[in-house]
């Protein structure tokens, strides 16, 4: 019942969009433009804003882009021994190097190591945000199928994301207090971000043809996100000064399913949004099975 407990309310906002593309034709893009442009910022920085900054943030970031780092090389080079395009190729990396840890591991973390862990679980939602907000959308970016006008990195700096993060790891550092009004509307908004990712990828996944599903490449994906990732992340482990309980939920992070933003990312930039969503489905499903091995195996 705890796994159920976790996944039957994602999967519950995943149908809301899902019925509301198939029953109202609604568009996707437009929704999914809101949620970077709109909402994103203000998540971003009401993390980094509420969460205390210490040593553990260097570690942690450390361990998530060595992970991500490794998980991409192995992507390219794969893609390169297939001969993929750029489109291909970049809807496989989102696919494949990044996890879902914050409506998804967050809650599971909490769910088995108590609050001390779930203290650790959000600032690893936290940077992983940050980093799917730059690498994941030059990523996304540079596999985009619409003629770019800009160079990928550019769409990285047009994003607000970022900046709302750097603005609420400013306010922290230097010890800023907001006044009660602003922070209301800050907490408003951010907290119907998550929510609104998770439509869209619902919306998505409405679109998806199961006679289309590329089941090749997508295995691929799934082994390098449900089964390599959290060998890597082990591996990453052993050289870090955390204690085992923080190397054990970095472990079962990595283990976690395709994050819900690369669906997000993948519409907003064309790149392969129905095989990133396909993805994304299918790991969390999967995952049902993989992270009780995961658990049984570290602790």
């Amino acid at each position: 019942m705890g796994f159920l407990s976790v996944l039957l309310p994602i999967f519950g906002v995943f149908a809301i969009g899902f019925v509301g593309k198939k029953l109202w034709k609604m568009d996707v893009k437009p929704i999914s433009t809101m949620a970077i442009y709109l909402l994103s910022p203000f998540l971003a920085f009401q993390t980094f804003y509420q969460n205390p900054i210490n040593l553990d943030y260097i570690y942690l970031s450390v361990y998530l882009l060595a992970l991500c780092i490794i998980c991409i090389t192995i992507c390219y080079v794969i893609g390169f021994l297939k001969k993929w395009s750029k489109q291909d190729r970049s809807g496989f990396i989102l696919a494949s190097s990044f996890m879902n840890n914050g409506n998804y591991g967050t809650p599971l973390v909490l769910l088995v190591f108590g609050e001390i862990g779930f203290n650790y679980a959000v600032i690893l939602m936290v940077l992983q945000q940050l980093i799917m907000c730059t690498i994941g959308i030059y990523i996304a970016a540079q596999g985009s199928e619409q003629k770019q006008q800009t160079s990928p990195l550019k769409e990285v700096l047009k994003v607000p994301i970022i900046y709302g993060a750097l603005a609420g790891m400013l306010c922290n550092i230097i010890d800023i207090t907001l006044p009660d009004e602003v922070t209301s509307v800050i907490n408003m908004v951010a907290n119907a971000a998550i929510p609104t990712i998770m439509i869209v990828l619902g919306m998505q996944l409405a679109t998806i043809s199961l006679k289309k599903l590329e089941v090749g490449k997508l295995s691929m994906a799934l082994v390098l996100r449900l089964a390599l990732a959290p060998m890597i992340a082990y591996v990453i482990t052993l050289f870090l000064p955390v204690d085992e309980m923080v190397k054990q939920i970095m472990i079962l992070m990595a283990a976690m399913p395709t994050a819900a933003n690369t669906t997000m990312y993948a519409v907003q930039f064309n790149a392969r949004p129905a095989f990133v969503s396909s993805a994304t489905l299918t790991s969390t499903l999967l995952t049902i099975i993989t992270l009780p091995i995961v658990l049984t195996i570290i602790r």
